[in-house]
């Protein structure tokens, strides 16, 4: 049984479920947390709501996918804990090909948010260059 695939195609939240499960997987976090994470990872686009990620979290604690700690903060039960050994995270590239195609996606973002609101690309200019260099040197 693969538990990420199974995590990930729950038809109910289903996005959801994947982006907290991906931020808890980088660090133990409370409601609130990952509320601001998501919307932190998401460029400021969307907030989840408290309605939506509480009764999650209630969920994914009967499902034994994570647990409550007694700080409060939630944390990867250890079975897929155990999973996320990826320096992407559970859901990220595991080829060249799937890294490529994740650059390619991130490089549309880039692009619009360039295009809509310049001022938030225009304050990472400099490490976007850093990261332009790298990447052409890889493909010479």
């Amino acid at each position: 049984m693969n538990l990420w695939s199974d995590v990930w195609v729950s038809k109910k939240r289903r996005g959801l479920r994947g982006w907290v499960l991906l931020s808890l997987g980088h660090a133990p976090k409370n409601g609130a947390e990952l509320m601001d994470e998501m919307e932190r990872m998401s460029g400021g686009w969307w907030r989840p709501s408290p309605g939506s990620v509480y009764p999650l979290l209630e969920e994914l604690s009967k499902e034994d996918l994570v647990h409550k700690r007694p700080d409060g903060r939630y944390e990867l039960a250890a079975k897929i804990r155990e999973g996320v050994g990826s320096a992407f995270g559970p859901f990220g590239p595991r080829t060249a090909e799937d890294a490529v195609r994740e650059l390619s996606g991130l490089a549309s973002f880039l692009e619009e948010l360039g295009g809509s609101q310049a001022d938030r690309l225009e304050r990472v200019r400099a490490q976007l260059k850093d990261v332009a260099d790298r990447l052409a040197r890889l493909s010479s």
